[in-house]
């Protein structure tokens, strides 16, 4: 299946889309806040199939990391997640970097089904 990142700053909501991605057979690494996962997309030279990021997270958020890696990367497909309404109007200015915004709290079937289209988007 695919090659996921999560960048998730919470640890239930990290641990929670991880093992539901997982369950469809995706090969899932996960980080903690954005600077990580921009360091885990560089370390990877961009070779994720979809990443998957929180946008409120310390250190760098979504947005910021989104931004760099799609300059570093511009095909690289990446979802956004948050569960605060100004926050996805921010992300609403990345379009043609950003694939999706998801609202949280989401469902187990909510983010597989979610990553699953953003997936067949382009396969």
């Amino acid at each position: 299946m695919a090659k996921l990142l999560i960048v998730e700053d919470d640890e239930s909501v990290r641990t929670l889309a991880a093992r539901a991605l997982e369950r469809d057979g995706h090969h899932v690494t996960i980080a903690t806040d954005g600077a990580q996962g921009l360091d885990t997309i560089r370390q990877a030279h961009g070779g994720y199939d979809l990443v998957v990021s929180d946008i409120r997270m310390p250190e760098m958020d979504g947005i910021e990391m989104a931004t760099a890696a799609a300059r570093e990367f511009p095909t690289m497909k990446i979802m956004l997640m948050t569960g605060y309404a100004d926050q996805r109007e921010r992300a609403e200015e990345l379009n043609g970097i950003i694939l999706d915004v998801v609202q949280k709290p989401f469902t187990l079937a909510e983010i597989r089904a979610r990553v699953g289209k953003a997936l067949s988007c382009f396969a």
